[in-house]
């Protein structure tokens, strides 16, 4: 497909961007704005001398880690700052003050079904038909734990509604801020007023949510459980700790994600939940989840939602390699990968439900999809076990939830597990059954079909593949490569009817089981990139 040049859409980011100086490939950050960290012998000067010997204008400090924040001009090119910044000999790095932005897939909210608690087969609020227990297997966990107010998640995102009916009863608190006096920092822990968590990005201590995002996340978690009210979250019994660094517009900065990360490691929260992403590798960022782990949290974090790849192009913060980061993939209510969701077979551990999810929001309750939305599913099992196991540390939590994942076609391939996180098994410690509906479990009989290598402009081939007898079958394609949602593969049953459309990455990789014994497949490509095309080397039968 040709690709356009837009020459009329021009708004105050673009603007910013440009006077930056960044490139198309660099990561959004704020203009201007740099973390440094400094040299351990460089810790007692004031502000002034630390700009003086910078070359740069300190705007802020992280507290304890001899970190600045600097500005420089914004017409200046953003890798040259940096360059110039880690070159000084008072710095030990400098890296730009990256952007990150809640993990939400563009969806309107509408109100659906809570299937990822429980699937029973019904249609979702799409009206998509769900396959029974493609869900986290909650009501299996209940019966065994319901959560405990001695565990303590930390939501980082865009805050939480505290006062919110399905919310209030589990919200965490600060019991010295509480019952001591406003405007004093009562615990000293050189926050004021942090009385159910810290607000980041407007430097306050109401963590409130201004946006919905964190509110929805929270729902997912923790909403109180039978109660009579709304919904029920994963874990009906835990302490929520709101940390907003994501403005109402959905995005926050470096610094901030620092800064909460970091106080909610200070605040003892066990678990982190993450459903946020952006930026480049960011090493502060890093040594700011290091710290987490140390603590003995669990990082649980999106996998990001551009249908990429983290294994080839890493999705930042989950795809730090840090023993506590835990990366969920998001799945659709009949078992497969959403569309919008990225993946790895070795960066990304665990899927979870995450498409038409309904949750709390500051509006009420809506039905939101994303990887933002799967994350929380996965932070609410891991409260559900620590709640039922105090003493299991957050490495033996992370593998727990990653081993006990319930195999499914739709992940196999596409994330460590392989799997679904499931609140029963993670808690009883089962290693679940290999799932009978995925064609690598079935028979299978060769074939050889294929496209031409690479392919050709503006092709349209027609080809057949069948298993005589059989009563359904699935492709196995040993290689798919072809250009992402233009260069297109039609999956067509006996009957004619379109059963799937497939493009992008699909090595190793079976098609959605087709009813019949025969698939009639068309390849169509337009007039730009020509990729490998496939290359069809079995077909799984029953």
């Amino acid at each position: 497909m040709k690709r356009l040049i837009g020459r009329a859409l021009v708004s105050v980011a673009g603007i910013l961007f440009l006077a930056s100086g960044a490139s198309a490939s660099e990561h959004e950050a704020v203009p201007g704005e740099f973390v440094v960290k400094l040299k351990p012998s460089i810790s007692s000067l004031n502000i002034k001398s630390l700009s003086s010997l910078l070359g740069a204008h300190v705007k802020s400090t992280i507290p304890g880690q001899n970190i600045v924040v600097v500005q420089r001009p914004v017409f200046e090119i953003q890798k040259s700052a940096v360059k110039i910044l880690a070159a000084n000999p008072y710095v030990q790095i400098a890296e730009p003050n990256y952007i990150y932005r809640i993990n939400r897939a563009p969806n309107d909210p509408m109100i659906g079904r809570l299937w990822g608690i429980s699937n029973t087969g019904l249609k979702d609020s799409e009206g998509s038909v769900g396959v029974q227990g493609v869900d986290v297997g909650a009501y299996a966990a209940w019966d065994i734990q319901t959560g405990s107010r001695n565990v303590v998640v930390a939501v980082i995102d865009t805050g939480v509604l505290w006062n919110h009916p399905d919310l209030v009863e589990n919200i965490w608190t600060n019991q010295a801020e509480a019952n001591g006096l406003p405007n004093v920092d009562d615990d000293k822990n050189g926050f004021v007023d942090d009385i159910h968590g810290y607000d980041f990005a407007n430097d306050k201590g109401d963590p409130n949510d201004d946006q919905g995002h964190g509110t929805h996340v929270s729902g997912t978690i923790g909403a109180k459980g039978n109660d009579g009210k709304g919904i029920v979250g994963v874990a009906w019994d835990v302490q929520i700790m709101g940390v907003k660094f994501l403005d109402a517009g959905g995005s926050g900065t470096l610094e901030n994600a620092i800064k909460s990360i970091d106080y909610a490691t200070k605040m003892g929260a066990q678990i982190m939940s993450n459903s946020w992403g952006g930026g480049g590798f960011s090493k502060t960022l890093k040594e700011s989840i290091e710290r987490s782990n140390a603590a003995g949290a669990l990082f649980v974090a999106a996998a990001g939602n551009e249908s990429n790849n983290n294994d080839s192009n890493p999705s930042y913060p989950a795809s730090y390699q840090i023993p506590n980061v835990l990366s969920v993939a998001a799945v659709n209510n009949q078992g497969g990968m959403a569309s919008f969701s990225n993946y790895g077979r070795s960066k990304v551990h665990v899927g979870a439900p995450g498409v038409n999810i309904l949750s709390a929001t500051t509006a009420g309750y809506e039905a939101w999809s994303g990887t933002s939305m799967a994350t929380p599913h996965v932070s609410g099992i891991a409260a559900l076990v620590l709640s039922n196991e105090p003493n299991i540390t957050n490495l033996e939590l992370k593998n727990r939830i990653i081993s006990t994942a319930k195999p499914i076609a739709g992940l196999r391939g596409k994330v460590r597990s392989g799997g679904l996180a499931n609140a029963f098994t993670a808690l009883t410690n089962q290693t679940p059954a290999p799932d009978v509906n995925d064609p690598a479990h079935w028979n299978s009989t060769s074939a050889q079909v294929e496209s031409a290598h690479p392919y050709n402009h503006n092709v349209k081939e027609a080809f057949t593949v069948s298993a005589p007898g059989a009563r359904q079958i699935a492709i196995h394609f040993e290689k798919f490569q072809s250009e992402a949602k233009y260069d297109i593969l039609k999956i067509k049953d006996s009957t004619g009817k379109v059963v799937e459309e497939m493009s992008g990455n699909n090595d190793d990789n079976f098609s959605v089981v087709i009813d019949g014994d025969t698939a009639n497949l068309e390849f169509s490509s337009d007039d730009s990139i020509n990729g490998f095309g496939f290359k069809i080397s079995k077909v799984a039968y029953r």
